[in-house]
């Protein structure tokens, strides 16, 4: 990578158009049932019309894209598990093992893995995309994690698959991350973008026990104090993992093409907002899938002001709450799609 490449700009976003909005709104209240009998889904069924910009939204194509990256940070004992994991989690996804792929071919979505940053050379793979930026993450509690350019590298290459997603025709991007360590990199960024105290932002990860959680905050608590980086750029390049970074940018990418984000966990949700403090009319284009039992998720999903749709005690990452999830955004679309009007029940115009 050349350091003189120019940095990444945000794309431009367009705000939801609230004409339309109101709109949708007078659609969803005129069908064939008692008015907010569908409660948030007629909410949700509102904003994906929105998004699209259109009284008929479909959302057909689900795709999850499984970033994965490594950590640098992890050499200080962060995560209950050693780096090697990574490599070995994403043979288990191109395998179609994993727990994303079930759920993935229960829920009609497409699995694409992206080799993000992971500290491995990886074998080609007609399920993986080399998108590498370098082996790696530095270790954020001694140096800055990534440089300017490797974060408007990674950020422009999300954006990227969301422009070819959009070309190929894919309705809902659900982002998702595998990289031991990453939820130490998560809380660091979140801990600065939010802004909320460290504390507040650390948790178990991976399966930390009692002794192992106290050994991730003391380093945290360092990595915080070497740098008072607080714009989202600065945040992202001294604390960042490359797979979050390319997730915040494939969430900017989706927002600029209209279309439907689902945010799963703790750590997508932490891309997101790096991604909504960049350019704010991001959070218009997010479904926020589950409420994640990670420690400092429902802090962040509370600063977000955002509603998740599920609740089910889940911390696994990988994208998982976001497929669980497109079938109710599918059912939402179908809502404003499928069901007859109230006048047209009525009048017998069937």
């Amino acid at each position: 990578m050349n350091d003189q490449s120019p940095l990444f700009l945000p794309p431009d976003i367009a705000p939801l158009d609230h004409g339309l909005i109101a709109a949708l709104r007078a659609k969803v209240d005129g069908l064939a049932k008692p008015s907010g009998a569908l409660g948030r889904l007629e909410d949700l069924a509102v904003q994906i019309g929105a998004i699209q910009g259109r009284l008929d939204p479909r959302a057909d194509r689900a795709r999850a894209y499984v970033f994965a990256g490594d950590h640098g940070l992890n050499a200080e004992g962060v995560s209950a598990y050693p780096s090697a994991v990574t490599a070995a989690m994403v043979a288990t996804f191109l395998a179609g093992r994993a727990s994303v792929n079930a759920l993935a071919r229960v829920c009609g979505v497409e699995v694409v893995v992206v080799d993000a940053g992971v500290d491995a050379d990886l074998a080609p793979h007609a399920g993986l995309i080399d998108a590498k930026i370098r082996r790696g993450s530095r270790n954020a509690a001694v140096e800055p994690a990534l440089t300017a350019v490797e974060v408007s590298e990674a950020l422009a290459r999300g954006a990227a698959f969301a422009d070819a997603a959009a070309i190929e025709g894919i309705d809902i991007l659900i982002p998702g991350e595998m990289g031991i360590g990453n939820t130490a990199s998560a809380a660091l960024i979140m801990h600065r973008l939010t802004p909320a105290p460290l504390e507040a932002c650390i948790g178990e990860g991976a399966g930390h026990d009692a002794t192992g959680l106290e050994r991730k905050a003391r380093v945290l608590g360092r990595a915080a104090a070497r740098s008072d980086a607080r714009t989202p750029l600065q945040v992202l390049a001294e604390f960042g993992g490359l797979e979050i970074v390319m997730m915040a940018g494939l969430i900017l990418g989706g927002a600029a093409r209209r279309r439907i984000v689902i945010v799963d966990g703790f750590i997508s949700t932490v891309a997101a907002l790096a991604a909504i403090r960049l350019a704010p009319a991001v959070q218009d284009y997010c479904v926020f899938a589950h409420a994640s039992a990670e420690r400092g998720h429902a802090v962040l999903l509370q600063a977000l002001d955002a509603q998740p749709l599920l609740q089910l005690g889940m911390r696994l990452g990988e994208g998982t709450g976001g497929v669980l999830a497109a079938p109710i955004v599918r059912a939402a679309a179908a809502i404003l799609s499928e069901v007859a009007s109230l006048e047209d029940v009525l009048s017998g115009r069937l």
